[in-house]
């Protein structure tokens, strides 16, 4: 056999790069569920529905506690207890559809949030269509302002909308308090739409945040008729005001012990992937101790394992896990 053609799973050899400088035909093993990016069904439109998502019963209860409430959830706790991913499940359970995603850096706005319009591409299009000599009319400006994320939530529906505000610590620090009065009032105004005329402003077709979809918007205005369920998470890097906390529900996710995390592997990777592995569950419980190391870590631990990766669980660890809080 020509060895460039070579495959190596012929002999149940795990070792997809060799670092031997000869080139071969490889078969990739399927992804782990978590590292999957399947396109929507074709059946329903929909891509599939969020890998298993466990928490504590009194973690759900201040979950359900701030859906009563109508308030935003903040949650914090350290890398890789499931922050994010909490968003995904609650729109999963309570069928609320698409999540909304702000994920906040040190450039973040709450306009960007809210709604952009795109004033040098609507005064091209002017230019470009106007004859010489000839005033041209107006071309839509709809057509020049999309929803942000936060402005998506906010647009009225008979059911809210889930928006994930990812990181908000990483934002300025004057962030949290742009927020407080969207999310007091539950509405916020376009000025570009507000000052047409009456006759133009009375309903104004723009795009939102999701793929191709248009709303109505009313004299300039959004204002949501439910308000929608905003999960906002924090890494813990920065205090936010007390005027911010006071009117969120805050919740704190602990660590996830022993019990939690065989519970988490199964349902990820099947009710017996841990039974022969319980060295890797006691490694990675000694080194968190030590430091920090997140759930997912693990999980890529056994998943590796599980794939025929011959190393012991020490080795194995070195090459997945580091202290998330330390030196790579």
């Amino acid at each position: 056999m020509n060895p460039a053609q070579d495959n190596n799973q012929g002999n149940g050899d795990w070792r997809l790069f060799r670092g031997d400088g000869q080139a071969r035909t490889v078969d990739l093993p399927e992804a782990p569920p978590w590292r999957r990016f399947d396109p929507p069904s074709a059946a329903t439109g929909r891509p599939r529905p969020p890998l298993p998502y466990l928490i504590g019963r009194a973690e759900a209860d201040v979950v359900s506690a701030a859906l009563h409430l109508r308030r935003p959830l903040l949650v914090t706790g350290q890398p890789g207890t499931g922050k994010s991913s909490l968003g995904h499940a609650i729109a999963h359970e309570l069928r609320l559809g698409r999540v909304l995603h702000w994920p906040v850096n040190s450039r973040a706005t709450l306009q960007d949030a809210l709604y952009r319009y795109d004033a040098i591409g609507r005064l091209r299009e002017s230019n470009l269509r106007r004859e010489p000599g000839e005033v041209s009319d107006d071309l839509g400006i709809g057509s020049y302002v999309r929803l942000g994320p936060l402005g998506t939530a906010l647009v009225p529906g008979a059911r809210p909308r889930v928006l994930l505000v990812d990181e908000l610590d990483k934002g300025d620090v004057d962030l949290p308090n742009d927020l407080l009065n969207v999310f007091e009032e539950g509405e916020f105004e376009i000025p570009e739409l507000a000052r047409l005329p009456e006759e133009q402003a009375a309903s104004v077709r723009v795009l939102t945040a999701d793929p191709d979809t248009w709303t109505e918007v009313a004299r300039g205005r959004v204002r949501c008729s439910e308000f929608p369920v905003v999960v906002i998470t924090s890494n813990g890097e920065r205090d936010f005001p007390p005027a911010f906390l006071r009117r969120c529900v805050r919740l704190a996710l602990p660590e996830p012990d022993e019990d939690r995390l065989l519970a988490i592997v199964r349902a990820h990777l099947g009710p017996a992937d841990l039974d022969g592995n319980d060295e890797l569950l006691r490694a990675f419980l000694a080194r968190r101790a030590r430091g920090e190391l997140a759930t997912d870590q693990l999980l890529n631990a056994v998943f590796l394992r599980k794939g025929g990766v011959d190393l012991d669980a020490d080795g194995l660890l070195d090459a997945v896990l580091h202290r998330l809080g330390g030196t790579v």
